[in-house]
Formats: structure tokens, C-alpha cells, sequence
């Protein structure tokens, strides 16, 4: 976890040469939106060089060493409130402050997208809210609502930077398979590459006529040329704007890495990302890592990340890395001395509280004894917290002030 805390990545991006320069002898304005807003703005602040003229950060929970001089603005996530367009207006004032010799840094990390929302004219946040989920039940893919939500936002898109008259740079913190700068966070300060017409396309195919009035008559506007389109790659007011990823999964399995070295393991690391439905990713990734181990069975650590999926139908409590875990339960009693982990590296996994969840070569004979129905039963009711709750193999770390998806570990000594 150290090696994508705010702290390292933020030192390690200063460290860059382009990034320095685009500093060098520039007034800034900053603003931090997402889990890790709070204490990428403290890092970013405490650089005693740099010639910060405002600071706001955008989050979920104060940090405990915020600076005074930053402005602290809590909004809401996963879903948007009032908060949030609050949050959403005010950097967008931020943004319309910085002159054409200063410099807008946007810190970005996940749930940036919930956190920062301030809808076009014509709709209201409510609307927006509405669009989101009447696409998510219709089967919305997240390119899609992307592209609504991109398209229905004054901040998202690029839109923020484009407020600026300044330059601006985008350091993020990557929760996206692939680390793609127009997905974090909606993209506030890349071009965007999709328009009003893949837009009402994306209404259309995803709910229909179900979608609000308002919506539909916004989108038919913009399509027609009565309002802007997001500003794409060449647009004139994003001429000044860069962006990068300054920390992702990559970073958290190489962090892994040398700490197993450390410890005695031998390291294995799967570079692809581990997605799809958890409880079918579990089994698919263990069967792997055994054959990756091959004839080294003791004293081996296998790493990888990604971010799966949980089909909610049932109403128990739990996550995705949860019900990882619990689908290899079964699977790993036949590994003598072995144990594995999936826990999501922001401290939170699905509505659980906990991070994820452990199970080892004991864990069916605990649960056994503990009373405990078959895993499938806990992961046909999506409840699989109330499997791993009763043997304390939760993985705690509370809010790690980061987060690039999650990270999966197993351990044969």
C-alpha cells in the first residue's frame, strides 16, 4: 500500500522533469477530487517550493494531516448529492480564476465522478442521477454511461481544464483497468472523444423514451449545434492541458513484489488484470496461479490486480474481493500451508466495511466447525461478509487514502 500513497506518487511525480517544469515559476490553483484528495492535496502542498495561490480537495473523509490552507469540501459517493454539485460549482469557480501565466492542477483519483458533479443547464442533478440509473438497469456497459454522464457535466469531459485560461495538469491516480485518463474521474481534464451523437445513441439504446424529458431535449440540442460538445483532442482550449497516470496497480504488484522478496518468497506476477464476475474470476485465477507455481510449491507468493464484478441479487452484505476469496475456499483446502487475499486497496470493498476477505488451507474445516452453510449458499445470497465475519479472515486496513483497484495475493510457505 506505501508504494501508491499519495505521499510517494505525488514525490515521485514532482521528481519528473516535465511535470517540474510545467511548475516552475507558475502561480497554481489546485484542486484534489477523490478517495485520495485529501492527502494527495496535503503531499502536494507540503512541497515547499511550489507557488500555490488556492487549494481545495474534494473527498469522502478529511485526512488528518490537511493543512489548514486547503479548503476541505466532504461530498458524497457512491452516489451524488447536493454535495457534490456544491463541490462540482465551487472548482469550477476555482478553475475560472487561473490566469493565462498560472496553472490549474487537478489531483484526481477515483470516485471523482460522484464527488465533483455540476450538471449542464437545462437539467438538474436529480435528472442526471435518474439517467445513471435508469441506464444501469437497462444494462448500461460503463462506456455509455461515460459518455451520458460526460456529456450532461459543466466539470467532466475535459470541461474543467477548459474553464482555465491556464495551463493544466492532471496527475491521477489510476482505479481503471488500463489507466485510461478519459475514465478517471470522467476525464475533467483530458479531451474527450465522444460527442452529442454517441450520446443520444447511449440514451436510446439504454432506457429510451423511459429517460426524463429534460435529458432527452438537452441531448436533441446538443446534437442539433445549440450546445457545445465536450472539447476533443486538438481543441483550442485544451491546448495547455496535460495529464498522466502517477500511480496504478502497477505500482501496487511491484510494491508487493519486493515486499514477499523481503520476506523470503519467491515472486510471481500476473500483469494482466483480473476482471469478469468475482465468484468466476476466483477459480480462474487460482487454477492459474497453480499452474504458474508449477514445481515450486513452497515459499512462493503469487500476485496480481484488476477489479472484478458482483451481478447483485441477492440482499446480503458483502464485495467483490469478498466473494473472490470465498468462490477458491473450497479449492485451497487440497493446498497444504496455503493462503490467499483479494481486498480492494482504497479499504473498502462492496458494502461490507472491510477490505476483503482471507482463506487458507483451514478454512473449511473452521467453517465446518463454526456451524457455518456450503460458500455457494453465501454467494447466492450475495452475503458473504456473514461467512468471513463469524472466522475473523476479513482483511481490515480502513481508509488507506488510495485506491487502484484491487489486489490479489497468494502464499504458500
Amino acid at each position: 500500500m506505501d508504494a501508491v500513497g499519495a505521499r510517494r506518487v505525488i514525490e515521485r511525480a514532482i521528481a519528473d522533469r516535465e511535470v517540474a517544469d510545467v511548475l516552475a515559476g507558475r502561480g497554481l490553483h489546485v484542486i484534489a477530487v477523490g478517495k485520495a484528495a485529501a492527502a494527495m492535496a496535503a503531499a502536494f502542498v507540503a512541497i515547499p517550493h511550489l507557488a500555490i495561490q488556492q487549494a481545495i480537495a474534494i473527498g469522502t473523509h478529511e485526512h488528518a494531516g490537511l493543512p489548514s490552507a486547503v479548503e476541505w469540501i466532504e461530498s458524497s459517493h457512491p452516489f451524488p448529492d447536493s454535495r457534490s454539485e456544491t463541490a462540482g460549482n465551487r472548482a469550477i469557480a476555482v478553475a475560472e480564476r487561473v490566469h493565462s501565466g498560472e496553472a490549474l492542477v487537478i489531483l484526481l483519483s477515483g470516485g471523482a465522478s460522484a464527488l465533483m458533479a455540476s450538471p449542464v443547464d437545462g437539467i438538474s442533478l436529480a435528472d442526471k442521477i435518474d439517467t445513471t440509473r435508469r441506464m444501469m438497469a437497462a444494462g448500461a456497459d460503463i462506456h455509455a454511461l461515460n459518455t451520458v454522464r460526460r456529456h450532461l457535466s459543466r466539470v467532466k469531459g475535459g470541461r474543467l481544464a477548459a474553464a482555465c485560461a491556464g495551463t493544466a495538469l492532471t496527475l491521477a491516480i489510476s482505479d481503471v483497468v488500463g489507466d485510461d485518463l478519459h475514465a478517471i474521474g470522467s476525464g475533467p481534464g483530458v479531451p474527450d472523444t465522444t460527442t452529442w451523437s454517441d450520446a443520444a445513441a447511449a440514451l436510446g439504446r439504454f432506457g429510451g423514451d423511459a429517460h426524463s424529458d429534460r435529458v432527452r431535449r438537452v441531448i436533441r440540442a446538443g446534437v442539433a449545434g445549440d450546445v457545445p460538445d465536450t472539447p476533443k483532442p486538438g481543441d483550442p482550449s485544451l491546448a495547455r492541458a496535460t495529464a498522466r497516470v502517477i500511480g496504478s496497480r502497477i505500482d501496487a504488484m511491484a510494491g508487493a513484489r519486493a515486499a514477499a522478496i523481503e520476506r523470503g518468497y519467491r515472486p510471481f506476477v500476473i500483469t494482466e488484470p483480473i476482471t469478469g464476475e468475482a465468484r468466476t474470476a476466483g477459480p480462474a485465477w487460482f487454477d492459474r496461479a497453480r499452474t504458474l507455481i508449477g514445481s515450486s510449491p513452497r515459499q512462493v507468493c503469487v500476485i496480481s490486480s484488476g477489479e472484478t464484478t458482483v451481478r447483485v441479487t441477492g440482499t446480503g452484505t458483502g464485495g467483490r474481493s469478498l466473494e473472490f476469496a470465498l468462490s477458491i475456499a473450497d479449492a485451497i483446502a487440497s493446498m497444504p500451508r496455503g493462503a490467499a487475499a483479494s481486498f480492494g486497496t482504497d479499504g473498502i470493498d462492496g458494502s461490507s466495511g472491510v477490505a476483503g476477505g482471507i482463506v487458507d488451507s483451514t478454512t473449511m474445516t473452521r467453517a465446518a466447525r463454526a456451524g457455518l452453510a456450503p460458500p455457494g449458499n453465501y454467494l447466492a445470497a450475495n452475503d458473504s461478509l456473514a461467512f468471513f465475519a463469524p472466522l475473523d479472515d476479513v482483511v481490515r486496513l480502513g481508509r488507506t487514502d488510495t485506491n487502484v483497484g484491487d489486489l490479489q495475493v497468494l502464499l504458500i510457505d
